[in-house]
């Protein structure tokens, strides 16, 4: 699978601060872009003080956030030359621990995360229509082909990429980071890949139309479809929970 994802997405992670001064916000944002694929496995993170400028935050409040980052091993630091902070990227939980998480969900709180999901990806797929650059239709191309070759936790990985990319397409910094947030607190959980044979080439279609109507600039139906395809989800995970509860 491609590294990283455009920049677009990334500039928004890195977009100043609302609470100024505020380590666990940086910290936050930068397990979001690291979780997530927008930075790359053993990619060094701009240094304290270009961190610090980036989040109009203090390089104090960046160090104590990197301090958070290599506790929680997502950040090695390297003396020396060459030297700096580098990325580490988790390994994706397995199948049996989505499951475990999604048997905790109850199915009102499920559907109430795919209406605010909904609510989200739909207007970004509506603006990315109307807003996409050639670059950005090509990274939709590429990310859809993610999803058809894609297997297990990886093709999870690739669902919520190529929602990143919409969202990044839309040209809505906050939008974006909306998304961003969404993928990091339920995106696994929401893309959990748990589906029959055949779902994931039905998926792969699914994906294609959307890119299609994106770069024919047809919002409404840009719109439509990733609701759709959005709703299928939720129902195939209230379907998987509803055989998890059974005696």
């Amino acid at each position: 699978m491609r590294k990283g994802l455009s920049h677009s997405a990334r500039s928004a992670m890195f977009a100043p601060l609302d609470q100024i001064g505020r380590a666990e916000a940086v910290t936050a944002r930068l397990v979001d872009a690291i979780t997530l694929g927008l930075l790359a496995d053993s990619e060094q993170l701009p240094s304290e003080a270009e961190l610090a400028a980036q989040f109009g935050v203090s390089t104090v409040t960046v160090r104590e956030a990197l301090v958070a980052l290599r506790q929680q091993g997502l950040v090695e630091t390297r003396r020396g030359r060459g030297g700096g902070s580098f990325v580490k990227t988790p390994v994706n939980p397995s199948a049996a621990s989505w499951r475990e998480r999604l048997r905790t969900v109850s199915l009102s709180d499920l559907r109430d995360v795919g209406d605010h999901y909904l609510a989200i990806a739909g207007a970004a797929a509506k603006l990315a229509a109307e807003r996409s650059s050639p670059e950005d239709i090509e990274r939709l191309e590429l990310a859809t082909e993610d999803i058809r070759t894609a297997t297990g936790t990886e093709a999870s990985r690739a669902e919520r990429q190529f929602h990143l990319e919409v969202a990044a397409a839309a040209q809505s910094p906050r939008l974006t980071r909306e998304e961003v947030q969404l993928q990091s607190e339920r995106g696994g959980l929401l893309w959990l890949p748990l589906e029959p044979h055949g779902t994931r080439e039905n998926a792969y279609a699914e994906h294609v139309a959307i890119t299609s109507a994106i770069a024919q600039a047809d919002g409404e139906l840009a719109r439509k479809l990733t609701e759709e395809h959005i709703l299928e989800a939720i129902d195939r995970l209230a379907d998987v929970h509803l055989d998890l509860l059974a005696p």
